[in-house]
């Protein structure tokens, strides 16, 4: 992986086709291109932290898809994962990134993603998840939940 990538904050590369990360800065965006990755997924809201205003114009001028699906820090829904969970399939033979404002959004729905569609050890999962952060009680919340409608 390259030393550009581990620059930008709180990257974790999963696979050889995901990696998560904090916000990029612009020119991280050029450094995600030379990567390989095909996809962006930003899961930040257009207010937060470090949010770069054009980003949707400054990846697709690099040819790279992107996709904005901005989650509520203070309230996850259903609807939000099950739309990430449709990009990721859609995007299953491509590399994708998937960043939000500190990796902590993002972290929760790739641990997700991984269990639930990747059937991925639950251990194995946390052990990324972790390496952020330990979810709080509205994430734990929203992770027992989404499991819970996923396993009906």
């Amino acid at each position: 992986m390259s030393k550009q990538l581990e620059d930008i904050y709180n990257f974790l590369p999963l696979s050889d086709s995901i990696a998560t990360a904090g916000q990029p800065t612009t020119q991280q965006f050029s450094d995600i291109k030379a990567a390989g990755y095909d996809v962006v997924i930003n899961l930040a809201l257009p207010t937060s932290t470090n949010a770069i205003t054009n980003e949707q114009q400054i990846v697709e001028n690099l040819g790279i898809k992107y996709v904005h699906i901005p989650v509520i820090w203070e309230k996850p829904t259903l609807e939000d994962i099950e739309r990430f969970f449709a990009v990721m399939e859609e995007n299953a033979d491509k590399n994708v990134f998937v960043h939000c404002a500190m990796n902590m959004r993002v972290s929760a729905f790739v641990y997700l993603y991984r269990i639930i569609h990747e059937q991925t050890n639950i251990e194995e999962a946390k052990k990324s998840l972790y390496q952020i952060w330990q979810p709080n009680e509205t994430w734990q919340q929203f992770i027992e939940k989404v499991i819970a409608y996923y396993q009906k």
